[in-house]
């Protein structure tokens, strides 16, 4: 082979491999970032910190995030001592503690960053056997939740479980002891629907009802909490991705139809779809409550990211650009993931209505590209009033209805059935909203727990203190360090320099090699 084939050759195996890196490397990859930092909710923090990693391995960025609940958050954003923050709830104008108004003093907006449904998740036994099947009407949580309900073999509980003999056990319910967005949302839940119950209005900070109440620091507090061994006969409220990563089940709760049905990622698409977004993207979510759908679950809402307007003491356009990339991959890409990690992805009308808030970032990079955004729940050319996800949502097995019967198929992140110790007890047979997502939900609980189990399980005591283990599962997780690429190995775009790599040094010695081996034929 003469040298101007050979370098022909070369030059057409290094533009091959420069090909391929273009093609599966992020448009983005080869930017440079500034780091940014936010902090509050911990109700969406599961899909935070997942998102964080990916843009961390695929763009080299990075994001920390302070997971100190929505109350804390909102603050920090006023203060200017981080760049973003994220809610469930908006800036109160007449905080419930008495305290000034949440004021910021530089202009920001909401931007919706995924849907969930905020599921009772609980720890109970019958005879020695693990209970996956509860099933609670509204009337009952909100009197179990004010006081009023203090035993599991309650008759207004054995009435909606007719499968199940209840124990005689007493109730723990756990709340949050930090000011949360999700305290905000249950309680604005059972204010709305139970008033003559639930008597004390929204509450951020949820007060201590009686001794029997156990007050916990964030999602993975009161997740922690119900999931030990002394756990058992406790309740908690919290966003039914902590069940799954904590291999727990969470209550069906009975909807408007006349149905118990589990928060899945379907069932909160659908209750969503009545939901009512007010101007500044804020949710009413009276629709959501009052729902119609049998297939709806009624405390499904959305978390928002709070994001800066203008620049302010510590907000550049260089970071705002970093943060317009990354509300990018939020709601389109990142949404892909929404249902394994136990959330709901945005519909199409609430991306069109995040694109337009990004836009306004100082620096930005500029508004989604709709034929590029690989959002679930609709496709190039869908109105903005379809939901892919909500359209093919099943609708929920008999066994789900209000009656005589009562499925025994598990749920959130416990999937084993239930054994029937009273009379109704009826396998859902995978038909309907529980058994149609069993295989995701089964899945990403047993990932959740290999990756528990890898790290060491913590324990804890009667209060909720860590006693030994890593507590990076649970209570430390709460505070994100920064995904970088060293600490998670190699992304995307290592993998390509590699791979471009290899080819270069095959496309030198290759040929030669051949060439030798042709010569030596040719001479035998």
């Amino acid at each position: 082979m003469n040298v101007r084939t050979r370098l022909a050759r070369w030059g057409a195996v290094i533009a091959t491999a420069t090909l391929v890196s273009l093609a599966v490397t992020p448009a983005h990859a080869a930017d440079t970032y500034v780091p940014i930092t936010g902090s509050g909710s911990t109700w969406s923090q599961n899909a935070l910190d997942q998102w964080r990693k990916n843009v961390a391995n695929n763009y080299g960025m990075t994001v920390n995030y302070n997971g100190t609940g929505s109350s804390a958050g909102r603050n920090d954003f006023i203060n200017q001592t981080v760049d973003f923050a994220i809610s469930e709830i908006p800036f109160q104008s007449q905080p419930e503690d008495g305290s000034p108004p949440e004021t910021p003093t530089s202009s920001y907006a909401y931007m919706p960053i995924v849907a969930g449904g905020t599921s009772l998740m609980y720890n109970l036994k019958i005879g020695g056997k693990r209970v996956t099947n509860l099933r609670l009407s509204g009337e009952v949580i909100a009197k179990i939740f004010s006081g009023q309900i203090s035993n599991w073999n309650d008759p207004a509980i054995q009435a909606d479980n007719p499968a199940l003999a209840m124990p005689d056990r007493p109730i723990t319910p756990v709340y949050r002891s930090d000011g949360s967005g999700t305290s905000a949302q249950f309680t604005l839940w059972m204010s709305k629907q139970f008033p003559s119950i639930w008597t004390q209005g929204m509450r951020s900070q949820f007060p201590q009802i009686n001794a029997s109440f156990k007050g916990q620091n964030g999602s993975l507090g009161v997740a922690g909490y119900v999931s030990q061994n002394y756990g058992e006969g406790a309740i908690t409220y919290v966003e039914y991705s902590y069940a799954m990563k904590s291999g727990f089940p969470v209550a069906k709760v009975l909807n408007k139809a006349g149905y118990f049905v589990e928060p899945t990622y379907q069932s909160v698409a659908v209750a969503l779809m009545s939901a009512a977004i007010n101007p500044d993207l804020t949710q009413n979510l009276d629709g959501v409550y009052n729902s119609g759908d049998p297939r709806s679950y009624p405390m499904s809402s959305y978390s928002y990211m709070i994001v800066p307007t203008q620049t302010n003491k510590i907000f550049t356009a260089e970071k705002g650009k970093t943060l317009s990339i990354f509300a990018s991959y939020m709601i389109c890409e990142g949404q892909q993931s929404a249902k394994d990690l136990g959330y709901s992805p945005l519909p199409m009308n609430l991306v069109q209505a995040g694109s337009d808030v990004i836009a306004k970032i100082p620096g930005t990079a500029g508004a989604v590209d709709f034929n590029k955004c690989n959002n679930p729940t609709f496709k190039p050319g869908d109105s903005p009033s379809n939901n892919q996800l909500a359209q093919s949502a099943p609708n929920p097995p008999d066994c789900d209805k209000q009656g005589p019967t009562q499925c025994l198929d598990g749920t959130g992140g416990a999937q084993e059935e239930t054994p029937a110790t009273g009379s109704g007890g009826v396998s859902g047979d995978g038909a309907g909203g529980t058994g149609a997502t069993g295989g995701d939900t089964t899945g990403a609980a047993a990932n959740a727990a290999s990756a528990v189990a890898a790290g060491g399980e913590p324990v804890y005591d009667a209060n909720g203190n860590l006693v030994s283990g890593s507590a990076s599962g649970v209570a430390a997780a709460a505070v994100s360090s920064p995904f970088t690429l060293a600490e998670d190995g190699w992304g995307t775009p290592q993998f390509v320099m590699l791979a471009a790599g290899v080819l270069v040094v095959a496309a030198i010695l290759v040929p030669p090699l051949m060439a030798r081996r042709r010569g030596g034929g040719s001479r035998g």
